[in-house]
């Protein structure tokens, strides 16, 4: 009898079994992290604390201050790139450090710094979201995406093809931002069939950085890719009193957003080529699942005729008076309602918004509304012009769309018009620069903040997919904003004289 049962039998209690507990290994210490943590803190310290900056001057002779606040915006403005672009912490913390340091070190009140966490934008943001979430719970999502797949076939490279120009096409009748999310969950099901799971990889990353670059691209083409064209032509009439036409827009940009959406493709099939140059059996398998899903649902026809009733809407105000003065954020949250009014949407999918996406938009509307109102902006602005106002007229133009180009991976787009179109308006005057082609230029590298991902909102909406970090959007940010700028050289000497722009004064 074993010794075990021979202690049973008589009474004798068992010996003790001994557990041992392996100790989980300690995770290193991330000196990487701590180091950028502290050199943010640090470079703000050192700016805010600086002694005053000169005035800037611009080629009227005006002087424009920078105040103590402005400064502290500027340094904010540092702190907030450095801990974005390392990821330090979690995005959706530093937006809320930004409104945390404009109250505690006076740069802005805290009722200004955190209204803008509600600013309409942001709440457009989140509408635009929630459609995407609608389409998924419907099921149009996986529909959309079969069908797709089904007319660009098992090749990676035309499939990330097609989902770069479906993207780009919806930018031409709805606002960036509700293209991205649109496509998001169609992108999703795309990766899924892909067979990797969860996993990074260079397909999934070249997908959804691609859909963020694409939408940016596509944006520029109409009055109704995105709110900024149509506050740039406001500002432009102003200035010059001519109006923009809604077709002599797209004239011009058609081709310069066309070209950008291939060389996006061309560069990210050499730099994140997918791993598999097919997926066999795919078209197949899409038909099969297509098949499966049957007829159209209640649910997938409510949704779109939901989405298509506020495109219709937003597109009609540019003609329509009467229509003008609503704010695109409730016309778009009016979907949201309707989506929880008819259970289409249930309090399981507001639980699964990715509200540290919603609060980089937030930190992103606060910083710029802070360097704006404190004035730093402007500072900058014409700091940065001015060093450019006895250069041929080609750099004077180019340097004007980088000055954007930087700004608005920081703050809206809007704002980096609102602030450089004027002083560039001026100093174009003495170089004998048509306003025309600053006005385009300017809109062109506003819609395509490549670098960081509080620069729109479908650089945020991509970064959801968990495909790829911050630092690698960055990463790949750079060269695509030189070859932006290449790209918009070429379009100012040859593609927009023969379209007939006017380039220099006459």
């Amino acid at each position: 009898m074993a010794e075990k049962d021979i202690k049973t039998a008589q009474g004798l209690p068992e010996a003790p079994v001994e557990i041992v507990v392996a100790k989980a290994p300690k995770a290193p210490f991330d000196w990487k992290r701590v180091f950028f943590i502290l050199l943010g803190l640090g470079l703000f310290l050192f700016v805010y604390f600086m002694p005053q900056w000169n005035d800037a001057i611009d080629p009227t002779g005006k002087a424009f201050p920078l105040s103590q606040e402005g400064k502290g915006a500027i340094a904010l403005f540092l702190l907030a790139g450095i801990w974005w672009v390392f990821e330090v912490i979690p995005i959706g913390a530093t937006a809320l450090a930004i409104g945390v340091f404009q109250a505690l070190f006076g740069i802005r009140s805290a009722k200004d710094a955190f209204k803008d966490f509600m600013d309409p934008s942001v709440m457009f943001i989140f509408g635009s979201v929630v459609v995407g979430l609608a389409f998924t719970k419907a099921g149009l999502t996986k529909r959309i995406a079969y069908k797709m797949l089904e007319l660009v076939g098992e090749n990676t490279g035309k499939i990330l093809l097609g989902a770069l120009l479906v993207t780009a096409s919806l930018t031409l009748v709805m606002a960036h931002t509700a293209a991205a999310a649109t496509v998001y969950p169609i992108l999703l099901a795309v990766l899924a069939l892909y067979g990797e799971g969860d996993k990074q990889t260079k397909f999934g990353k070249a997908l959804f950085i691609g859909m963020a670059y694409a939408a940016g691209a596509g944006s520029i083409i109409t009055f109704l890719g995105a709110a900024r064209g149509p506050a740039a032509a406001g500002m432009f009439k102003e200035f010059t009193g001519r109006d923009i036409g809604f077709f002599e827009l797209t004239k011009y940009m058609f081709l310069v957003g066309g070209i950008m959406v291939l060389i996006i493709w061309g560069y990210l099939m050499v730099f994140l080529k997918p791993e598999k140059k097919t997926i066999p059996g795919l078209k197949d398998k899409v038909k099969r699942l297509s098949r499966e899903l049957g007829p159209m649902t209640r649910d997938e026809k409510f949704v779109i005729f939901c989405v298509v009733c506020v495109v219709i809407i937003m597109s009609l105000q540019s003609f329509v008076p009467v229509l003008k003065p609503l704010d695109r954020a409730a016309i778009m949250l009016v979907s949201t309602l309707l989506f929880f009014i008819f259970k289409v949407l249930t309090v399981k999918e507001l639980e699964e918004i990715p509200w540290n996406i919603i609060l980089l938009f937030s930190g992103a509307m606060s910083i710029g509304f802070c360097l704006w109102k404190t004035g730093a902006a402007q500072w900058m602005a014409v700091n940065w012009l001015v060093m450019f106002q006895n250069a041929h007229w080609l750099v004077f133009v180019v340097s004007i769309a980088a000055f954007v180009l930087i700004m608005t991976n920081f703050i809206m787009n809007v704002a980096a018009i609102a602030i450089s179109l004027p002083v560039s308006l001026v100093v174009a005057q003495y170089l004998g620069v048509a306003p025309d082609v600053i006005f385009y230029a300017s809109l062109v590298t506003a819609g395509m903040p490549f670098v960081l991902l509080i620069g729109a909102a479908p650089n945020a909406i991509a970064y959801g997919s968990g495909q790829f970090t911050t630092g690698e959007f960055f990463k790949h940010g750079i060269p695509m904003s030189i070859i932006l700028i290449v790209v918009l050289g070429l379009a100012i000497v040859t593609i927009w004289p023969l379209f007939g722009m006017p380039v220099l004064m006459k």
